[in-house]
């Protein structure tokens, strides 16, 4: 472990280890040169507090999952979101279908739209991902500066997790479900601001740039995709 390069959560300092392991099982957090502070307190937390910091949006959190953490997720997580956004509008397409046969379940997931819905998803989240990107790497270029893009795209997807809150705001639906889908686009919005922020050591004015460019860029494909002279869903879509 000490081979490893990990980070303060404090003053973002490398370190070569998180913690002593003395004899006797004795653990003691190792303490920052730069700011004499413990370079991760998290390792001493229950996943729960550290998930409702990270919802919070505490640059601290988001330094111990990113830098600190072997959490290899990020591409589970995104399909998983996908299909999250996916069934969000699959649904809005066939809500006012009712049925009360649970079989009906194994049949929905074999429609064409709801993979076609997937396919949209997943090409709007491509453009958002390769526009950040491509902005932060155009930046550093210009500053002289190297950006880790495989690090920063990992911090993207992780930072997509609240997209799996679409789920329950679709199952309990009511009058203000519009609303609630406004609030959590933009709590995934400010996460992944802050999960640049955090990658990058960048100020909040470069972030919140990056995230506009790449939400620009979703934008214009989810509008290019729907003007386009033939349409995916007519082609996938066989009723």
């Amino acid at each position: 472990m000490g081979k490893l390069v990990y980070r303060c959560i404090e003053c973002n300092e490398k370190a070569t280890e998180l913690h002593r392991d003395y004899s006797n099982g004795i653990l003691k957090i190792t303490i920052c040169d730069s700011c004499q502070k413990p370079v991760d307190k998290y390792i001493e937390y229950d996943p729960v507090i550290i998930l409702i910091d990270a919802i919070l949006c505490k640059t601290q959190a988001f330094r111990h999952i990113l830098f600190n953490t072997s959490l290899d997720i990020h591409w589970k997580l995104c399909v998983f979101c996908l299909l999250c956004e996916a069934y969000l509008r699959w649904s809005s397409l066939h809500g006012s279908e009712q049925s009360s046969d649970p079989a009906d379940i194994i049949r929905y997931t074999k429609e064409w739209d709801f993979y076609s819905m997937f396919g949209l998803a997943a090409l709007e989240l491509s453009a958002f991902c390769c526009s950040v990107l491509w902005f932060l790497w155009v930046v550093g270029c210009l500053q002289g500066g190297t950006i880790e893009l495989s690090l920063l795209l990992r911090a993207l997807l992780l930072s997509c997790y609240g997209k799996v809150l679409l789920i329950p705001a679709v199952i309990w639906e009511h009058d203000y479900s519009p609303l609630c889908l406004g609030f959590i686009k933009l709590f995934v919005l400010t996460s992944n601001s802050q999960a640049i922020r955090v990658i990058l050591n960048s100020s909040r004015r470069l972030s919140l740039m990056a995230v506009c460019v790449g939400l620009l860029s979703e934008t214009c494909m989810a509008q290019a995709v729907t003007r386009l002279p033939w349409s995916i869903q007519d082609m996938l879509t066989f009723d």
